[in-house]
């Protein structure tokens, strides 16, 4: 998908969730799993607090 810049963003997938959420719990930092991965960090925060990805990492953000 290109973005308004022509710039191209990476799709957060299951399988893109499944990884970052396997890299979180090895204890890798979210800024460094947001490069590796073509990603803004805002995307791995969500996964993060449960804000996107919730039905692979079973975690429900706070109300």
């Amino acid at each position: 998908m290109a973005h308004r810049n022509g710039r191209f963003r990476a799709k957060l997938t299951d399988e893109t969730i499944r990884i970052i959420w396997g890299r979180l719990q090895l204890g890798d930092l979210q800024h460094d799993i947001a490069a590796d991965l073509g990603l803004n960090p805002g995307r791995v925060s969500e996964v993060n607090t449960g804000l996107r990805g919730s039905h692979i990492t079973g975690i429900r953000p706070a109300a």
